[in-house]
């Protein structure tokens, strides 16, 4: 079934069948290397020696050479590209702008509107029959109408139409714009994705869209692979392929044994090269993409196909006929997270409660917006109610009126009109520019933190840093300039503090570590001089290796020649460095038949392992323990006290006969002779020390975790800044971590755990279990009343649990692992500690751009809810008509959102402490605006309202009959309040109490485009927005009133903010309005997750609707089809393997992003997720 898809998709898209590929000179076709990439193991090396006799035969066959590669010419990559295709699978089509608008029209309150206006429109031009029914209909309908106001009764339903279509294509636009935005980032992350390639006998780095079949990759530690090939040479090769087989065992790989390597799997350990078989939609992952329709319009067929393909999979798996096709079945799991949220997915995002479930920012604005929800409803309903029961009680009962039939559609219109204003309460009470400031906010700051060197892969990180209270940091790289040198060494019985002139050294020795630091490295490890003249040499590769080679350099020899008399290809047996070895070695075949092996590590774990140490002549000699303890303490002691990193060099020698058992690694890596310890520096980045030093300012803890000995990491903590001398801190290693904190057992406690943690500040020697337990440890402690908010960073693939767990991961993006960037929220682009502070910088300004704009809706929310309820039930009618309200509503809103949410940050964001998860979001000082300003606007309105028709001198607008024409009076109410809103915006720009609210207005200029534009606008709408507005023009005097009053916001801002808080004891339970009761412990998150789902069971009930706009556009910020639906083809291979490529607490680990933001996207689901 699989099968047939595959070559029904492949007749579709392959150009060329297998004929006209043996015409492009190659002797191998497309479906020949498709058929070899799907055997495995046994089967596919019996393939290669039937088919082709040897890798050899394959790479003449692919015209390449396995040690040079391909030679780099363009006509023939080009013709590879053309006849085997590109590495990258076409990605899904974006949606049209159609398709947004479409979207847009979902919204709940837009349909209400649409109805109500429709039905307004239509009954407007039902005239009663006979003359003077018009009487006899009711007393309101009786106004003095001439016949061009009662046949103008249109324009209102048409106006309602025609603001609901601007508003539509407003929230299109602006869908369509993120979408292209993320797009855009989405090709940058993907150019940044680059892949060590031999061409021309040269090691160059491509990007991976640029590898074509018949080029030779070198693989390593750490990698995702971006193709399928087949190993032709490897050292302890470990790939974790759960990504493609759902298997979380790390499947072994050789070239005698089981060569084939499959795109999207990781590489967890060891080194190899690989000759490119299949790329894009012929590698195993883009069969399995083209199987799940990447790129395919119907949603519908995507379902359908969904179903087969899991229907023949399920026979496969019987069978295993296929383990291809098993695969595309286990793939299905993380795909259809993406594709549409199906019920499996309901299930397993309650079985996925996580803290990352949610964002802080997004779950009180979730309940903030469902609070105001109802509240509105509430107060749309009792408006209708009593607008409703007024006119009948006032028609039927007081007056005593029959009803007749002919007059049924004039009181519909009634009816109408009172619902359209209880409608347009509802919408003023709805913040729906709520989510569009939360859009803009982060899409704004996503944008800027680029400039930062800190790239987002998922918007919500942007925002919890902000709150981030805890950051646990690597050391190598991230502290310190990742630029290794060997500064001394300690060789023959003498410690040098500089690196010592070549002829104080015994030959032999000389000679044994030369070979032992030259063989003894990845051989992509290199030294390459320097690109500016003066500058310091280039380091590829390992760089405590480059320190090593380095070392080499300064003793006057060359590790190339050493390398080239012993390719890679001739290294008998490598046992790469891993974090449980701590050490890396490699044998090699002595021409007399015998072996040596030469060893290198952390100083204190291979000197456990010497039982002899070259002395000055270069003999061994006997190393006893007591020279052991002798030497810790007279040469790595103080080595990494100044804080040096030490390694160990040595090396053993074997019999050829009886060749030993190289995999009994615990016999191999022992009795070893110690050659030289070398002490490497590895300076602080100068920017650090001033980073921490505003980070603690900022009430966030740095911790330093790391691998290194502690000694090591003591030093340099002190001159980062992290520990100061004679503070009360710990600097433990992990071996003293593990016993603090596990029970007999060897259990953690986590009552243990809350005894370490708020003390430590240096963790040494550590695994990275022991920094996931860390981290774990810090998140589930309920030692502070407000949950600890966690910043991790890590470059390691192994560092990847740890990074999945915290609130924030962050993957260095120079020497990180595309593993650890997958299981990352943000990329370091720089690998720089201090772009971390600037991420913190930005999260609180998203964070106080949203209190800014909430502050200003509220006050708009409160005034325009109070002033339409009012005034509906005492004059019949609201005085903001439906069509101003929704100017006020929407296009305020979104102009507002813009404005607030666009504020550049400044340093003064750093110099208070975290917020906290569970801080109301609504403070006391912005409670106390939001009433003071709703206070002053209700006064001047309802002054207006009531007796502005005196002090104006003009005709009443109170009590108008339907359709009569626009009063001057309801206009000079109108145009108070929107430039009431206008000045009170000024005002909103800063919400801790602060004086001068013009600080820094001019650094934005998008904020003051606004205001001046909304400015204008207004203008325009009073002066000739006529009917459909409602509006009737002004002179000058009335628009000079009308501007005092609203500048009269300024000068009331500053009254408000002389009254001090603590007068105002009321506005501490005010704010609590939003306060969430989280509790770290993990039960306490799934009654919070309940919270909400039963928040979300109302909304389903259609009480509050509208919310899906909120969800909608929080969520959608297409971030999702960045980085999680796979819009490309990288994208997506990450975001498999993320999901099962750690099996390491996977359970708590597996990322729920992929569960939330797919069911808040899923077409099928009403009212969105929250």
């Amino acid at each position: 079934m699989g099968d047939l898809t595959n070559s029904d998709y492949y007749s579709k898209n392959q150009r060329n069948d297998g004929s006209s590929n043996h015409e492009g000179g190659f002797g191998v076709s497309v479906m020949e290397l498709r058929e070899l990439m799907e055997l495995r193991g046994s089967e596919a090396v019996v393939k290669i020696q039937e088919d082709y006799g040897d890798m050899d035969g394959l790479c003449q066959r692919l015209k390449t050479s396995p040690t040079e590669g391909l030679t780099g010419d363009v006509t023939d990559l080009d013709k590879r590209k053309e006849v085997y295709g590109e590495n990258l699978i076409p990605p899904k089509k974006p949606k049209t702008f159609l398709q947004l608008v479409w979207e847009a029209l979902q919204d709940v309150t837009l349909i209400i509107l649409e109805v109500a206006a429709l039905i307004s429109l239509g009954l407007s031009f039902y005239q009663p029959p006979g003359g003077d029914s018009g009487e006899s209909c009711g007393t309101a309908a009786a106004g003095a109408e001439d016949e061009g106001e009662a046949e103008a009764g249109w324009i209102e339903g048409a106006a309602i139409l025609l603001s609901v279509v601007c508003v539509v294509l407003v929230t299109a636009f602006n869908d369509w714009s993120k979408e292209k935005q993320f797009r855009g980032l989405q090709s940058r992350i993907e150019l940044e994705q680059k892949f060590q390639v031999v061409r021309g006998a040269q090691v160059i780095q491509l990007p991976v869209a640029d590898i074509v079949v018949g080029d030779i990759a070198q693989i390593k530690y750490g990698d995702l692979l971006p193709a399928d090939g087949v190993l032709i040479q490897g050292n302890d090769l470990k790939i974790d392929e759960s990504s493609l087989t759902g298997e979380s065992d790390h499947v072994k790989k050789a070239a005698d044994r089981d060569p084939m390597l499959l795109s999207g799997t990781h590489v967890m350990e060891g080194s190899g090269r690989m000759l490119v078989t299949a790329v894009g939609v012929n590698s195993q992952t883009g069969i399995i993409f083209t199987l799940l329709g990447a790129g395919e319009p119907g949603e519908e067929e995507k379902k359908e196909k969904k179903g087969k393909i899991q229907d023949g999979n399920m026979e496969n798996n019987q069978t295993k006929v296929k383990k291809q096709d098993g695969a595309a079945a286990m793939e299905m799991q993380p795909l259809k997270s993406a594709e549409g949220g199906e019920m499996e997915e309901k299930e397993k995002k309650k079985a996925n409660v996580s803290k990352k479930e949610k964002s802080v920012l997004q779950g009180k604005l979730t309940k903030l917006a469902v609070q105001i929800g109802k509240a509105g409803l509430v107060m749309s309903a009792i408006t209708v109610i009593i607008l409703v029961l007024y006119f009948a009680v006032d028609n039927f009962v007081l007056q005593k009126r029959p009803w007749l039939t002919e007059c049924t559609p004039i009181y519909v219109q009634y009816f109408v009109k009172f619902f359209i204003i209880g409608v347009t309460v509802l919408v003023v009470a709805v913040p729906e520019g709520l989510p569009l400031a939360v859009t803009i906010s982060l899409a704004y700051s996503v944008k800027k933190m680029m400039k930062d060197n800190n790239l987002v892969r998922h918007l919500d990180a942007c925002e919890t840093m902000g709150n981030a209270t805890a950051i646990c940091s690597d050391k190598t790289g991230t502290l310190t300039t990742n630029r290794m040198t060997a500064v001394a060494c300690y060789v023959g019985d003498v410690h040098y503090k500089e690196i010592p002139d070549p002829g104080l050294l015994s030959v032999k020795s000389l000679d044994i570590l030369v070979n032992a630091i030259s063989l003894n490295s990845a051989y992509t490890t290199k030294i390459l001089p320097a690109t500016k003249e003066g500058g310091l040499p280039m380091q590829v590769g390992n760089k405590t290796e480059c320190g090593l080679l380095g070392l080499v350099l300064d003793l006057k020899r060359d590790y190339q020649p050493v390398r080239n008399q012993i390719p890679e290809e001739k290294l008998y047996k490598v046992y790469t460095f891993n974090s449980v070895r701590k050490s890396m070695s490699t044998v090699i075949k002595l021409p007399d038949g015998s072996f040596r092996m030469y060893s290198k590590g952390a100083s204190e774990i291979v000197l456990k392992k010497c039982t002899k140490i070259l002395n000055q002549e270069g003999e061994p000699r006997l190393f006893r323990p007591r020279d052991k303890d002798e030497m810790v303490k007279k040469v790595i002691e103080p080595m990494a006290c100044d804080g040096l990193r030490t390694i160990c060099v040595a090396y053993r020698d074997f019999p050829g006969d009886p060749e030993p058992l190289w995999d009994n690694e615990n016999d191999i890596l022992n009795e070893l002779t110690a050659v030289c310890v070398v002490g490497i520096e590895d300076p602080v980045r100068p920017e650090v020390p001033s980073a921490i030093v505003r980070c603690q300012r900022a009430g966030i803890t740095v911790r330093m975790v790391t691998g290194d000995n502690i000694n090591t990491a003591r030093a340099i903590a002190i001159k980062c800044g992290i520990i100061h001398p004679g503070e009360d801190f710990l600097c433990i290693d992990g071996k003293e971590f593990n016993r603090r904190i596990r029970n007999e057992k060897g259990e953690v406690e986590q009552e243990r755990m809350d005894k370490v943690w708020p003390k430590l500040r240096v963790l040494a020697r550590s695994s990275p279990t022991d920094k996931h337990t860390l981290v774990k440890g810090i998140i589930d402690s309920c030692l502070t009343e407000q949950r600890q908010v966690v910043a991790v960073t890590g470059d390691g693939t192994n560092d990847g649990p740890a990074l999945k767990k915290a609130d924030v991961g962050f993957a260095m993006g120079i020497a990180g692992t595309d593993v650890a960037k997958e299981a990352s929220d943000i990329i370091l682009t720089d690998d720089n500690f201090s772009s971390i502070v600037k991420a913190v910088m930005w999260g609180r300004n998203v964070y106080d751009s949203i209190s800014k704009f909430l502050q200003f809706q509220l006050t708009v929310n409160v005034v325009a809810v109070i002033v339409a309820f009012t005034g509906a039930c005492i004059t019949q009618d609201s005085p903001l008509k439906a069509v101003q309200m929704l100017w006020v509503n929407l296009i305020m809103d979104t102009f507002a959102s813009l404005a607030l949410a666009t504020e550049p940050p400044t340093e003064a964001l750093l110099k208070r402490k975290p917020y906290g998860r569970n801080k109301p979001l609504i403070s006391s000082t912005m409670t106390k605006n939001i009433l003071g300003h709703g206070i002053y606007q209700l006064v001047i309105i309802f002054s207006l309202l009531f007796v502005g028709e005196q002090i104006f001198d003009i005709d009443s607008g109170r009590h108008a009959p339907l359709h009569s024409p626009p009063s001057e009076h309801y206009t000079i109410i109108f145009n108070t309040f929107v430039l009431m809103q206008l000045f009170n915006e000024i005002n909103a720009r800063k919400i801790h109490g602060e004086r001068n609210v013009f600080d820094g207005i001019f650094r934005n200029p998008i904020f003051c485009s606004i205001v001046f534009g909304t400015f204008a606008i207004q203008i325009v709408i009073v002066q000739f927005g006529g009917k459909p507005f409602s509006c009737t023009p002004l002179d000058l005097e009335k628009w000079g009133w009308c501007t005092f009053l609203g500048l009269g916001e300024l000068v009331w801002g500053q009254v408000i903010a002389t009254i001090p808080n603590s007068k105002l004891r009321f506005l501490r339970g005010a704010g609590q309005l939003t306060k969430k009761n989280e509790m770290p412990g993990d039960e306490d998150m799934n009654e919070d997750n309940e919270e909400i789902d039963h928040a979300e069971r109302e909304l389903r009930r259609g009480q509050v609707l509208w919310f899906r706009g909120l969800n909608r556009i929080q969520t959608q910020i297409d971030v999702v089809n960045t980085f999680k639906s796979g819009s490309s083809y990288q994208g997506q291979l990450r975001r498999q393997s993320s999901t099962t490529s750690q099996n390491q607490d996977v359970t708590h680990v597996s990322s729920p992003s992929h569960v939330s933001l797919s069911n808040a996207l899923s077409p099928t689901s009403p009212t969105g997720q929250c």
